[in-house]
């Protein structure tokens, strides 16, 4: 299964300074996203990868982050994926779960394509959990 990757999980993997400790939690994402690359079943979203270079002030770090980031193709998000994220929004809001537009925009990507999303934001999940879109 592709394995569309939430900013988080990018940022955890790409951003943080050597010598952290991680969770067990992080430590099992970091895994999955390793594994994932791997065997090939990484997917991103354009939106994701601006998020995930967005505030990195060093030019040398940006530099890596994006050639860390450049085997990876965008998918593609057509118009419809704007229409059902709202309608995704409006259904997660009807359930008392506040979503954000990128989240939604990740969401219905990941409900066209049939993929996985790979995430550690809490909101995030619960917005997939009441979309019944898998995750981890």
């Amino acid at each position: 299964m592709i394995l569309l990757v939430d900013t988080c999980v990018w940022s955890l993997s790409l951003r943080r300074r050597h010598g952290t400790s991680f969770t067990a939690e992080q430590q099992r994402l970091i895994s999955e996203l390793q594994q994932a690359i791997e065997e090939g079943r990484v997917s991103v979203v354009g939106i994701i990868r601006q998020e995930v270079l967005s505030g990195v002030r060093e030019k040398t770090e940006f530099a890596k982050i994006q050639r860390l980031l450049a085997p990876f193709e965008d998918e593609d998000v057509i118009a419809e994926d704007y229409i059902e994220a709202a309608r995704m929004h409006n259904t997660c809001q009807n359930h008392g779960v506040q979503c954000g537009a990128v989240d939604m925009l990740v969401a219905a990507v990941a409900a066209r394509k049939n993929f996985n999303v790979i995430t550690s934001d809490k909101g995030m999940a619960r917005c997939l959990d009441v979309l019944r879109i898998p995750h981890s």
